[in-house]
């Protein structure tokens, strides 16, 4: 008979899981973005008296839920986009995140008694690195340019690694009583370099099991999953960052995707990332609510005021610092180096403005807290431990809630959504696919002329083509319409789609006919998904 524990431990899952997706859809009524909404739900339910306490342990989210995360932004992130704003990211990434440390060591020390450097380190390095899922679910409701939301994604999947090596080495400094500036200083070039280097080696090992062996879309889908762990653990067995090997590996395995993976591949890897990801990210926000009634059972001597106000000093503080770096490395740069001014459009204060304030703290931060051993080497308590993990959670809190609320009125305020610097994404849209027209036209033309004469159903195929083609060109030439012809754009689609409804409607008859076979229905109905998407998708 099954271990009644384990059925516990199941149902508390499911419920979970459960409540996440009620939750988030109660979000949505109310439009607030899900992180938010789950971490003040998920710290309501935390004291509702009954309820069982959970405890969660570190090595679940940095081994369950870190590696697949990483791997989907890594995934998702435009390899020419980081590489175009590698100067800003990498600033953010590796500079604010020293710097941020830094600064919460001294004040920490400074402030709180007892509290010494090494754990003020220890401490920044917890709470340095923002999470890259809060802000981009909160900019996902409003307009802004491509530039800041690259910016945004490029320095959450590197600032987790620089984040985790400052925490790495302030709690070896802890447990040992000793550091040394050369030695960390070595060994952090080494873990990031070799963490870099297992990515690499690992993805391409997966690359070459994509391209060479007789895959199918779900057993390539599998693959997609299996690989983050891979790469992650590997690194973190031989002691290198697993959070760069996950990057690197899945920028690399994203870039050459399109010569590896067919059409339903990517469609079914699509969709059940997309699924999966969301379900790791909104199980991850509610545990964040829910553990803050544990933690405040452990904070020993410290009084709950006391508590709460050396987290919302700090709160302030990483608030004020990464508001106060983002302008000099914004503007220090282009006046040191004319190449940069005659290269890259100005941000303007705008930029600096929203990016600065997009620094909410989530997953990493929590798990590194709870990753921060209950004793030391000589069996001693850890020093401050709960007031740590404390503070960490009213920085999650604060950041979390206070900046994601105000960042879309921020945004709104700046009028940044205006202030797009390259070519609007309709014109963009409508662009590629008059590209893609003429050079299906052209190899038609080059090397099928006889069939294009002979075969009614090619000939046929050119001239649809080249009335898209026709069709794209006037969209094109008249993206500068005013809102009578947007209007009649929107008019087009909703037609479209109406019609496609139409269609569905009749396939449900279909079925009750019982003439034609289930097998054909699905695919005539997978057909009317794609074209609803390819519409959806359309320039409006």
């Amino acid at each position: 008979m099954p271990d009644a524990t384990l059925h516990e431990s199941i149902l508390l899952v499911l419920g979970l899981l459960f409540a996440m997706l009620l939750l988030v859809m109660l979000g949505q009524k109310l439009r607030i973005s899900y992180p938010i909404f789950l971490v003040l739900a998920g710290l309501v339910l935390g004291f509702v008296p009954g309820l069982p306490r959970i405890v969660i342990s570190p090595d679940l989210i940095f081994l369950i839920f870190l590696p697949p995360l990483l791997y989907q932004a890594a995934w998702e992130t435009s390899w020419k986009d980081f590489w175009r704003w590698k100067r800003p990211i990498a600033l953010l990434a590796f500079g604010l995140v020293f710097f941020t440390s830094t600064l919460v060591a001294y004040v920490s020390r400074a402030m709180i008694p007892g509290f010494t450097l090494p754990l003020g380190f220890l401490l920044g390095g917890i709470i340095s690195p923002p999470d890259a899922v809060a802000a981009t679910s909160v900019l996902r409701g409003v307009q802004v340019p491509r530039r800041i939301t690259s910016i945004l994604e490029g320095e959450s999947l590197i600032n987790d690694a620089s984040s985790l090596i400052v925490f790495r080495f302030a709690l070896a400094t802890v447990l040992s009583g000793t550091f040394v500036w050369q030695q960390a200083a070595s060994s952090f070039l080494l873990v990031s370099v070799m963490g870099l280097a297992v990515g690499l080696v690992v993805a391409h090992g997966f690359y070459l099991i994509h391209k060479y062996l007789p895959t199918t879309p779900s057993i390539n889908t599998v693959l997609t999953f299996i690989a983050p762990y891979g790469m992650y653990l590997l690194a973190e067995e031989f002691h290198f960052s697993g959070v760069l090997a996950v990057v690197s590996g899945g920028l690399l395995l994203s870039f050459r995707s399109h010569r590896v993976f067919d059409a339903d591949t990517r469609l079914q890897a699509t969709s059940v990332w997309a699924s999966v990801g969301f379900a790791l990210n909104g199980l991850v926000f509610i545990l964040i609510g829910l553990e803050l009634p544990v933690v405040v059972e452990g904070l020993g001597t410290y009084s709950l005021g006391q508590a709460i106000g050396y987290g919302l000093i700090i709160s302030v503080l990483v608030i004020v610092i990464r508001l106060v770096w983002m302008f000099p490395a914004a503007f220090v740069p282009r006046w040191l180096f004319r190449s940069i001014r005659t290269q890259e459009a100005s941000p303007g204060w705008q930029g600096p403005l929203i990016i600065g304030w997009a620094g909410m703290r989530g997953v990493v931060s929590l798990a590194s807290a709870l990753s921060v051993p209950l004793l030391l080497s000589n069996g001693q308590e850890f020093p401050q431990r709960n007031l740590m993990l404390f503070i960490t959670f009213v920085v999650i809190l604060v950041t979390l809630v206070f900046q994601g609320l105000t960042l879309p009125l921020l945004i709104r305020f700046t009028g940044v959504e205006n202030l797009e610097e390259r070519m609007p994404t309709d014109a963009q849209e409508a662009g590629i696919r008059l590209r893609l027209r003429h050079v299906a036209l052209a190899h038609l033309a080059q090397h099928y002329p006889d069939d294009i004469r002979e075969n009614e159903l090619i000939s046929a195929l050119q001239h649809r083509m080249q009335a898209e083609a026709q069709r794209t060109g006037n969209l094109l030439e008249a993206l500068d319409y005013d809102d009578t012809k947007r209007q009649a754009l929107k008019r087009y689609h909703h037609v479209l789609l109406d019609v496609l409804q139409v269609q569905r409607e009749e396939l449900f008859v279909l079925r009750r006919e019982d003439v034609f076979e289930e097998e054909m229905l699905r695919h005539q109905e997978a057909q009317l998904d794609l074209d609803e998407a390819k519409i959806s998708h359309m320039p409006h």
